[in-house]
């Protein structure tokens, strides 16, 4: 048999060998543990760094947008408003769903922003804002938001109006074009105060139409300040009020006329002394004139009067008159009482014989333009808010809400109807 002997130099060669694969395997071993050690350090180092790094180009200006992103029914006044800390804005936009721009100016301070005027209602609004701190590094914040819709909202539509001069009988009347259900929320964002000092309350007649009044007529010379503060009032289960408006009136001189139906005179005064009596002609015995205090509503130089209108119909359901050109014609009611000129009667009834559907009339000429008749001169020294009162007629008080005409009601029953 063959026997192999290994040499001297083989075996120094395969010892070389194993070592080196032995060696290969601790030195991976090695590897291995350097990784689970050191190298995790590193990491963590490295990481911190950048944090540091990323901390250092964040700008410190912090953007607050209201109203805040995906809020409903914001207000169209003061809802909307960016402002900032630590910096200064820079640049804001604000645009509707479609795009349109809308106008808005950031203060002298860079400290804020707010749109030039009110917003629409029920639409859907988009803020971008930037802003910069000391170190010049920007802040970015947007927010999207929708506006109370027209369903959701309420007005009120107020009479008179801001920067007239009214007579001393004229309430602040206030129509709803939605039903109220919270009167003392909706009353107590509504004042009404009189340079004057007078008390002034509020009187609700349904659940649409507040009227505001002092218990005696307004002080002549004074002014009266209607504040609506109803924005984001909740009027009714999810109907919110939209104003915010201030208005101002000033009551004129004080100026009452006093129609007598029995004697057929009326006697005009102002500030308590006798300026004019004028012979008039009212309601006939079948259409007798209300009686009670009535407030000058509204004025036309010439009107037209169409019996159809207010329940006086023919057979053929035509109105029982129908004169388009009544001239010098002053309303006392929203059921048709007018104080006017007639063209069309004989002059032999003023002063004689009332003959009217319950209006109260006075000599005139058809056209309204003789400045000389009776009509004309009490038409000229006549103003919205005059009160002309009506007595010994053979017909009822008017109704209160019949018109401006609460100052038919006692002082106690008025303020009985407030709900604060």
């Amino acid at each position: 048999m063959e026997k192999r002997v290994m040499t001297y130099g083989k075996r120094r060669k395969g010892l070389a060998a194993a070592a080196a694969v032995l060696g290969g395997v601790l030195v991976l071993s090695a590897c291995n543990d350097s990784d689970k050690g050191g190298s995790a350090d590193a990491s963590q180092q490295s990481q911190d760094q950048v944090d540091e790094a990323a901390a250092q180009k964040t700008s410190k200006a912090q953007i607050t947008i209201s109203p805040k992103n995906g809020s409903q029914n914001a207000s169209i006044n003061d809802g909307a408003k960016v402002t900032v800390t630590e910096g200064k804005l820079t640049e804001v936009s604000m645009t509707s769903a479609e795009g349109e721009a809308v106008k808005g100016e950031i203060s002298a301070d860079g400290l804020s922003w707010k749109p030039g005027g009110p917003l629409q209602r029920g639409t859907v609004y988009k803020i971008a804002a930037t802003a910069k701190d000391a170190a010049g590094l920007e802040a970015h914040e947007n927010s999207s938001f929708t506006t109370v819709s027209k369903a959701n909202s309420f007005i009120g539509n107020f009479t008179p109006e801001d920067g007239s001069t009214v007579g001393v009988g004229m309430p602040v009347s206030v129509t709803f074009n939605k039903s109220i259900t919270d009167k003392k929320a909706v009353q107590s964002g509504i004042s009404v105060t009189s340079s004057s000092g007078q008390e002034v309350v509020g009187h609700w007649f349904n659940t649409q139409r507040l009227d505001f009044r002092p218990e005696k007529y307004w002080t002549e010379g004074s002014t009266v300040t209607l504040k609506l503060n109803l924005d984001g009032v909740e009027g009714a289960n999810g109907v919110f009020g939209v104003q915010k408006k201030t208005v101002t009136f000033k009551i004129g001189r004080n100026q009452v006329s006093v129609v007598d139906a029995s004697t057929k005179i009326m006697t005009v005064k102002q500030d308590g002394r006798t300026i004019k009596t004028i012979p008039i002609s009212a309601g006939s015995p079948d259409n007798t004139t209300y009686n009670g205090e009535m407030v000058i509503s509204e004025k036309f130089k010439e009107t037209r009067m169409n019996g159809a209108t207010v329940g006086f119909t023919d057979s053929d359901g035509k109105g029982e008159y129908d004169i388009k050109d009544v001239p010098h014609a002053m309303r006392l009611s929203t059921s048709g009482t007018f104080i006017h000129g007639n063209y069309w009667g004989s002059r032999s009834i003023f002063g004689n014989v009332n003959t009217s559907h319950g209006c109260v009339g006075l000599a005139d000429v058809k056209g309204a333009g003789d400045p000389n008749q009776q009509a004309a001169w009490f038409y000229d020294h006549s103003i919205i808010g005059d009160v002309v009162i009506v007595k010994n007629s053979k017909d009822k008080t008017i109704a209160p809400d019949n018109g401006l005409n609460g100052w038919n009601m006692s002082w106690s029953e008025w303020k009985a109807g407030s709900a604060v």
